[in-house]
């Protein structure tokens, strides 16, 4: 899945307001993070996840491991904050960050 400039431009809109809501460390990738990752992004689809590494080198690499791990995309990364997108077609309507701002702002 490779989004276009036009697709991560409507994303970073809809995730600005967005907080963290997953957090990892440098402890690394455990089984608890992945499976939160998951909960995450099969219930919100557009997710913040704070990098808590101190070098930007580590970061990176962590983020790739991330992204390989879910499936999901990058739509931007400032500083220790990454939005991630991964769609999901049966997403709860009252959970996906995707369709609760799609159904305020009258889309669809």
């Amino acid at each position: 899945m490779s989004l276009s400039q036009q697709q991560k431009k409507a994303l970073r809109r809809i995730g600005h307001h967005l907080h963290p809501i997953v957090a990892v460390s440098e402890h690394g990738i455990s089984e608890g993070l992945q499976n939160e990752l998951e909960r995450a992004l099969n219930d919100h689809e557009l997710i913040k996840v704070k990098l808590a590494l101190p070098d930007r080198e580590g970061r990176a690499a962590m983020l790739e491991q991330l992204l390989a791990d879910s499936g999901a995309e990058a739509v931007q990364t400032i500083g220790k904050v990454a939005l991630l997108y991964r769609a999901n077609p049966q997403a709860d309507p009252k959970l996906s960050n995707i369709q609760r701002f799609e159904n305020h702002h009258g889309r669809r």
